[in-house]
């Protein structure tokens, strides 16, 4: 380059370096860099109010590193009984009880991610679930995702309690590419495995050397990438039904083909109708577990894919099925669908089901469930990058009614931009009619500025309130972005305590003026995860049907006789959970802050376990607010309208003779009940009685009605100042008792 062309070339750049920032670019970049932190702290704030990275944390150490988020899914396995495999129910609902797990009754799903990683084989998800029987002990192999390679393992667990509870076992089959399906079958007294794997481009068979995790392979059945196979043997031939999605043609999830044999070892023949499907995705082509016989006839388990990858399990049964003929029909599952949505664990979808006679003759049958829809995590992403996007564009909006951005793009860009281009450049534009139409838009695109500046007078109070707005959903698409890209799936799941779920029963005490206090309550309260059935304790006036109640579970009216705040803790023979949460219809809490609460009172279930701690002490005494106990750092009480206890163990104390003239001074002052419980409890023991667990928010609904006893503060604590000092001469005091907040490793208790 010529010294000429150079200082021309240098003269150039600093013209248009000049135009860019006497434009104003800089202060744009600042307006604009300065709002997005604006709306970013807004956004962080949101996510400090609503997202719980503690407890996530918490989960994430407990499940040794596995359990991240995983595009495929967070599929776990469930157990289901029945008397026949048209009539399953899950564990939750055969009120099975394991004391060494806490797990009062057992609860689905049985074995999750964190059940493997805890187990020392760190994995995103279980899938997949076969059973093989052997006498009293039943094993389960399944598809694990390997955290380290990311993909299929087959693991294996045990269960000598008909798969109440499990012990992993380990990796049964760990190969350089990706296994699921672990089909296990037995044949003239050799247990055989034949996973899928299809990445492979053959169909395997394994035979187990030492049972179960010691597995070779005994041969290549067939050079196909067959998905999802299974082999049984009916009425004198060994069939395989299985799916080749690498056909030209072939209809992924919707192509089924069957072939026959002699051995489930081969040679395999194909059916003359193959493939007897290639159709839709949700007609339930695709295999989705073992076959069975029943009564003599053959059921397949095939998937339904429709609205996302295995979204439910569909039922058939095979009515022809020779070398030449296929016919089979839908019939009714039998497995309730479930009802609370991605509080759920299997409420987005369920793709797999084995289900076998035990020796008993009582049928058991495990499934696979999901949350959340299949490539969720990925679409989250995008519609979280989409919003953060949009939110850029409404920055430059605001700074454009502002007056702070000039132009949207720099003025060289456009063809009328200001100063004196090269010859090279008008050539090169002279030449290219995309380059001169992208600059004749830019041109278009820079006049927008003042037109909106002459139509939104800023300086008005119009103005100023269009303004306010934009900024208004600026702040809407940021939080919205955060929480997608950064709030999880959306599912306010149960906690596992020693690898284990389990349900308990919801009470709450209530009258006919605040019906619609009830109505809200039971509609939030019953999609929360564990919650099995919900009780009304009704004191007062006409008693509403349990039909009148938008629920996902059983709502039971308790009708009393009189008025009288004891019913609260009267003994309950219908009630089927050993837990029992006590919670008042005018309070509103996240699903999450109950789950987290149930999760402490099941590593305690011996202390009241609740979300509102009162400090007593002092002489006399006086009954204060939390704020009081804040203040000295620590609490003795845990006020029961938001609490866990043991129905047994609570009731029992309530209504002993010891308790009599407790329950009589609750009368007496229509007050007081959630007080003389602490009572009791501290009464009947010497160690800790009562555990605070903090909510993220709870909202008293009653504020908004005026319905409530305690609507009078100032009588209220004067009430329950006196009871104080009645139940302190009868059950002793409180006053040296006392534990400080922030004791958990959690930090659910701050």
């Amino acid at each position: 380059m010529s010294l000429k062309c150079w200082c021309r070339w240098k003269c150039e750049h600093q013209h248009y370096r000049g135009l860019f920032l006497n434009g104003g670019s800089y202060k744009g970049l600042v307006f604009f860099l300065g709002c997005f932190v604006a709306l970013g702290s807004i956004a962080t704030l949101y996510a400090w109010l609503v997202f719980t990275p503690p407890y996530a944390v918490a989960a994430q150490a407990a499940a040794g590193g596995g359990c991240q988020e995983d595009n495929e899914g967070s599929w776990s396995i469930g157990v289901f009984y029945g008397n026949s495999p048209f009539s399953l129910k899950p564990i939750e609902a055969m009120n099975i009880m394991r004391d060494e797990s806490a797990a009062w009754p057992v609860a689905n799903p049985v074995v999750t991610c964190a059940s493997t990683s805890e187990a020392g084989f760190p994995s995103n998800f279980v899938a997949d679930p076969f059973l093989y029987v052997q006498g009293d002990a039943i094993y389960l192999f399944y598809e694990m995702k390997n955290l380290i390679t990311m993909q299929g393992d087959i693991a294996v667990a045990r269960s000598v309690d008909k798969g109440a509870t499990w012990q992993q076992l380990g990796i049964a089959l760990d190969e350089d590419w990706h296994l699921s399906y672990p089909y296990v079958f037995s044949y003239r007294g050799e247990i055989y495995m034949m996973p899928e794997s299809s990445e492979k481009g053959q169909l395997r068979v394994y035979r187990a050397l030492d049972f179960p995790l010691q597995w070779k392979l005994e041969k290549v059945v067939m050079k196909k990438p067959m998905v999802d196979s299974f082999v049984i043997n009916h009425k004198g031939k060994f069939w395989l039904f299985g799916s080749d999605h690498s056909g030209f043609g072939s209809k992924k999830n919707g192509q089924l083909e069957i072939w026959y044999s002699d051995s489930p070892l081969g040679p395999w023949k194909p059916h003359k109708k193959n493939p007897v499907y290639n159709t839709d995705r949700s007609v339930g082509a695709r295999n989705g577990g073992r076959p069975f016989i029943h009564d003599g006839i053959l059921y397949r388990v095939g998937q339904d894919c429709g609205e996302t990858y295995g979204r439910r399990v569909r039922l058939f049964k095979v009515e022809v099925l020779t070398q030449d003929e296929f016919k089979e029909v839908e019939v009714p599952l039998g497995v309730e669908e479930p009802y609370k949505g991605r509080n759920a664990w299997n409420g987005a979808r369920y793709h797999h089901l084995d289900v076998q006679q035990l020796p008993s003759g009582e049928w058991i049958g495990v499934m696979d469930g999901d949350r959340v829809p299949s490539g969720y995590s990925v679409r989250r992403f995008i519609l979280g990058c989409a919003s953060v996007a949009a939110v850029a564009v409404i920055v430059v909006l605001i700074g454009v009614l502002l007056g702070a951005v000039k132009c949207i793009v720099p003025l060289n860009w456009s063809s009328h931009g200001l100063g004196k281009k090269s010859n090279a450049f008008l050539a090169w534009g002279r030449s290219n009619m995309l380059s001169s139409k992208v600059r004749r838009f830019c041109s278009r695109l820079n006049r927008v500025p003042s037109f909106l500046r002459g139509w939104v007078k800023v300086n008005t109070c119009v103005g100023r309130c269009i303004v306010a707005f934009i900024f208004a959903i600026g702040v809407v698409l940021m939080c919205t972005g955060v929480h997608y890209i950064y709030g999880g799936n959306g599912a306010e799941e149960p906690y596992p305590w020693k690898g284990h779920y389990s349900q308990f029963t919801l009470l709450t005490m209530t009258y006919d003026a605040r019906i619609w206090n009830l109505k809200m309550y039971v509609k939030h309260y019953s999609r929360c995860s564990s919650v099995k059935e919900i009780v009304v304790v009704w004191n007062k006036g006409v008693p509403p049907d349990p039909s009148d109640f938008d629920s996902v579970v059983p709502v039971r009216i308790r009708v009393e006789a009189r008025n009288s705040l004891n019913n609260r803790f009267r003994m309950d023979p219908l009630i089927k959970t050993r837990a029992v949460l006590e919670l008042d219809d005018d309070i509103m809490m996240t699903c999450d802050d109950v789950e987290r609460g149930f999760k402490v009172w099941r590593e305690h279930p011996d202390r009241i376990v609740g979300f509102y701690p009162r400090l007593i002490n002092g002489n006399p005494l006086k009954y204060r607010a939390e704020k009081y106990a804040r203040k000295h750092d620590g609490y003795n009480m845990i006020l029961t309208g938001a609490a866990f206890i043991d129905s047994q163990v609570a009731f029992e104390r309530y209504n002993s003779p010891q308790a009599r003239l407790g329950r009589e001074l609750v009368d007496k002052n229509f007050n007081c009940e959630d007080v003389l419980l602490n009572y009791l409890y501290a009464n009947a023991s010497s160690s800790r009685t009562v555990e605070y667990v903090k909510p993220a928010w709870a909202i008293d609904t009653s504020k908004f009605s005026g319905a409530a006893i305690s609507k009078n503060t100032k009588v209220h604590y004067r009430i329950r100042s006196n009871c104080l000092a009645e139940f302190s001469q009868m059950y002793g005091g409180l006053a040296g008792r006392k534990w400080v907040f922030d004791g958990r490793k959690d930090g659910w208790d701050v």
